[in-house]
Formats: structure tokens, C-alpha cells, sequence
């Protein structure tokens, strides 16, 4: 009969024993230890600026090319009789260099031929003078009024007068012909090409080869419409650019000059082109140590010099956000300042009217922030003081 009151009342023996030991284990428990509360505030990069007077450069690009070049073409006609050793393709010729002679001796004797009809004509002039004066003593006591002119030989004057000027003519065609024979270089240039071989038969207007000028390079430089805004003069674009290019494994720069505009929008490209001009592109007038020549055909980078504003600072585009910065105050408080952007390229904007000097702009995404939000300076000691949040701590058992 007990055993049978035991078993039964065990689970409720166990019961208690186990809420005994729950209570006494929650009335011994401590606190846990209260701490200050910390507030977070992110942690920025920020960049002083100060408004400049700025010049808004254009960049742009080209190739290279003389402001002259031409064909060297004959006049004449004959064999190639010799060829100067620099009348080849990259060789220097200065003006008036003889390139190459045509044989002359056809020529020379058409100069003896006009230099001998010149003498006869000019003999036949004479002759018909001295009759002429004869002319006018026999008609001296003529009483029937004025003599004839046919009397007088003054048409046949007239003749052999013209005759000495078609002998002249003649003879001075025959002299620029043997001229011609002689091939010369109009400029100083560098030969691009020669297409003749010693002892060729040429006739009149074979292409002998191809001559740069080396006096003056120009580069067209393609621009989009509306950055002729930011010119000086759209009309009249004269301004300074620098040229750099990659030669012989360096960077290497060139200061020219734009000198025009094309003044026509390309119908493909929607883009204006000015042009550039190097003078003395291959330094043949003026070298300086470790210069080197601005060669035809290079690839160059070009940025243009463009007008001068005032009160205008630089930032990189990642900075404004649709149309907005993040300014940090005195105290880092964040304000967002809407700004004047009067350009824009690829890594910048530039800001005109809109800071003060030393003002501080987050450099950091303008999206994780929000106006009157307290911030951090990277690099900077704390603001940010703890705040007491007033935590009543609970007594521990026994108190």
C-alpha cells in the first residue's frame, strides 16, 4: 500500500525538487553589467575646396600632317638621265635641291634654234628701220600732203617688230623648257615617296613622287558643338595647345597653336573641327637637347586652352549627385547644397558661384548620407561624445 502512495507521488516529488532549485538559482542570478550607450555615425573622406580662376581646357585628339604637300610631276618629257641620292622615300631635300635631271640635249638645241630666230628677227627689225628712214627723206618734198604710210614702211615695220616678240616668246618657252629638265624641290620637305627608276622614259605629267613640307604641321582636331562654348571666341578660335604623344617609349609634348575653325559640322560624327599648326615639326631650324621631332602620321592627344572663369572650383564627377554635394559644416554637419555645374568631362565637374573658400566636401557617395546628419572625419579626433542613456541597474539578491 505505501509503495504503491510512493510510486505514485514520485513525479511530484521530483516536480518540486526541480522548481526549488530553479528558484533558488533565479534569486542568486547577477545583473548584468550596464554600458554606455555609443552612438554610430559614418565615417567620411572630405576634400577642401577654395574657388579659382580657371582656364576650361578642351581635350581632343588627331593625326599629324603637313600643312603642304605636293606632286612632283614633269613638264617635259625625255629619259631620266640621273637621280639625287636624297630623292628617296624619307629623305630630307631642302629648297630648290635638285631631285632629278631629264636628259636636256632635245632642249638645248630648241635654245639654239629660238636664240638664232631671235637674231634674224632682230636683224629683220633693223633692216626694216634703217628703210624706214630712207623712206621718210625721199618722201621729204612730197607735195601732194602726207606721205602713205606704205610709203613710210610702217606696216612692215610692224611686221618684223612682231616677229621679234614671237622670237622672244619662243625663245624664253625654249629656256623654261630646258629649266624643266632639272626636277628642284619647291620647299624643304621629306620625300613620302618616289616612283621612277634611273633611266626611265617619263612624259609629260608622270608622277615622279610625293614631298611633304616640313616647315609646318597641321592637326584637325574634332570637338563636340557645344563645347565651342567654352572658347574664347567661337569665330575666331586662335588659342594656345598642347600636343603629347608616345615616341621612342617616353612622353613627349609640343606646344602649337590653333589657327581656325572648319566652321562645318561633320554630318557622321555631329563634331566641329579646328585646326592646329606645329611650326618646325622635324626641328630642322631649332633643336633643343633630347627633343624630338613631332613625326607625319604620329597619333597626339591634344587639350585645348579654353576661356578663363572666375570663382570656380573642380571636383570629381562621383562628388555631385543630381546636381547636389554633401558640404561638411565647422562642427560635421552634413548639408546638401545644390551647385552651378557650367562643365562637366569625363573624370570632373567644374562648379562656379556655389562654395566659399575652405569650405570641406564629402568626397564619400552622397546617397549614404542625409541633410543635418552628424559625421565623422576620417583622419579627425571624435565629436561624438557618449551619450547617458540612463540605464536604472537592476539590484543583485541580497541588497
Amino acid at each position: 500500500m505505501i509503495k504503491t502512495i510512493l510510486r505514485r507521488l514520485s513525479p511530484l516529488l521530483i516536480i518540486a525538487v526541480f522548481a526549488a532549485a530553479a528558484i533558488l538559482l533565479v534569486s542568486t542570478k547577477e545583473a548584468p553589467e550596464q554600458k554606455d550607450e555609443v552612438i554610430s555615425v559614418p565615417i567620411i573622406n572630405v576634400q577642401t575646396v577654395t574657388p579659382q580662376t580657371l582656364s576650361l581646357n578642351l581635350p581632343s585628339y588627331g593625326v599629324v600632317n603637313p600643312k603642304y604637300k605636293t606632286q612632283l610631276v614633269t613638264e617635259v618629257q625625255g629619259r631620266l638621265l640621273s637621280i639625287s641620292a636624297n630623292f628617296v622615300a624619307g629623305g630630307v631635300a631642302k629648297k630648290g635641291e635638285q631631285l632629278a635631271i631629264i636628259e636636256p640635249s632635245d632642249y638645248e638645241a630648241d635654245l639654239m634654234q629660238a636664240e638664232a630666230t631671235l637674231a634674224q628677227a632682230t636683224a629683220a627689225l633693223n633692216e626694216e628701220k634703217a628703210r624706214g628712214e630712207v623712206a621718210k627723206i625721199e618722201f621729204k618734198d612730197f607735195g601732194n600732203g602726207l606721205p602713205p604710210e606704205l610709203g613710210l614702211r610702217i606696216p612692215q615695220l610692224k611686221k618684223e617688230q612682231a616677229n621679234v616678240k614671237y622670237a622672244e616668246a619662243a625663245l624664253a618657252r625654249a629656256q623654261r623648257n630646258l629649266a624643266r629638265t632639272v626636277i628642284r624641290a619647291p620647299f624643304d620637305g621629306i620625300i613620302k615617296a618616289r616612283n621612277v627608276d634611273l633611266g626611265q622614259y617619263v612624259t609629260l605629267g608622270t608622277n615622279l613622287g610625293e614631298l611633304y613640307d616640313t616647315s609646318i604641321a597641321e592637326i584637325r582636331l574634332p570637338l563636340a558643338n557645344e563645347d565651342l562654348a567654352y572658347l574664347e571666341s567661337v569665330d575666331n578660335p586662335e588659342t594656345a595647345v598642347t600636343l603629347t604623344a608616345l615616341l621612342a617609349g617616353k612622353q613627349v609634348t609640343w606646344q602649337g597653336e590653333i589657327v581656325r575653325s572648319e566652321n562645318v559640322i561633320d554630318e557622321q560624327t555631329r563634331m566641329v573641327y579646328l585646326v592646329a599648326e606645329i611650326h618646325d615639326p622635324y626641328l630642322r631650324n631649332h633643336k633643343t637637347e633630347g627633343q624630338l621631332p613631332l613625326k607625319y602620321g604620329s597619333f597626339v592627344n591634344a587639350v585645348i586652352t579654353g576661356r578663363t572663369v572666375n570663382d570656380v572650383v573642380k571636383l570629381p564627377r562621383h562628388v555631385v549627385r543630381n546636381g547636389q554635394v554633401a558640404v561638411v559644416s565647422a562642427d560635421n554637419i552634413i548639408e546638401i547644397r545644390p551647385v552651378n555645374i557650367i562643365r562637366s568631362d569625363v573624370d570632373n565637374i567644374y562648379i562656379q558661384g556655389s562654395f566659399k573658400a575652405n569650405e570641406r566636401v564629402s568626397t564619400t557617395s552622397i546617397n549614404s548620407l542625409n541633410a543635418g546628419q552628424k559625421i565623422k572625419v576620417l583622419g579627425e579626433e571624435s565629436k561624438i561624445t557618449p551619450v547617458d542613456t540612463d540605464v536604472q541597474v537592476a539590484p543583485t539578491a541580497g541588497e
